[in-house]
């Protein structure tokens, strides 16, 4: 750095922060945690293995995500990011599900709207439409892959909600 105030993991480190340190352009001195997390986490001398490995153009990416994983590192030692994404995961499916079941829902309110045409006047290309209208209410969400419960429609005149 020559002159001016060591990079942040030459103050921490209290060394002297040379002009080609491979820390200070990733690591500004206005900014401490940043490395102080990698640090405890990964360790100074793997840090500077890591990025002399690296092209220089990639070294700024490797270093965000370092001190991604370090942060979540720090917050849940055992998982890391993994644990984060697993979460986040975990919620899309549940959201699906419920997506899934409302639109389920509709369907059985749309189909108990719909007066019921006699057979001769449905177009054969509805064959779906006619499975449906055809089938008993309470299946439905079978169809869609769930397993009938409590918080399902038992009798199409008499509806529970499903949020509570």
């Amino acid at each position: 750095m020559g002159g001016s105030s060591p990079c942040a993991s030459c103050k921490l480190l209290r060394r002297r922060c040379a002009k080609d340190c491979i820390f200070a352009p990733y690591f500004p001195p206005d900014d401490p945690h940043k490395f102080s997390i990698v640090h405890k986490v990964f360790g100074a001398s793997n840090v500077s293995k890591m990025l002399q490995e690296l092209p220089v153009h990639q070294r700024a990416d490797a270093v965000s995500s370092l001190v991604y994983e370090a942060t979540a590192r720090m917050r849940d030692p055992v998982y890391g990011c993994v644990g984060a994404i697993s979460y986040l995961q975990n919620q899309v499916s549940q959201l699906q599900m419920q997506l899934a079941v409302a639109q389920a829902e509709i369907l059985c309110i749309q189909m108990q709207q719909e007066p019921t045409l006699p057979t001769n006047q449905i177009d054969p290309v509805d064959k779906k439409s006619l499975l449906l209208s055809a089938t008993n209410v309470n299946n439905i969400p079978q169809y869609l892959g769930f397993a009938s419960s409590s918080s399902v429609i038992q009798d199409p005149l008499k509806r529970e909600s499903l949020w509570t």
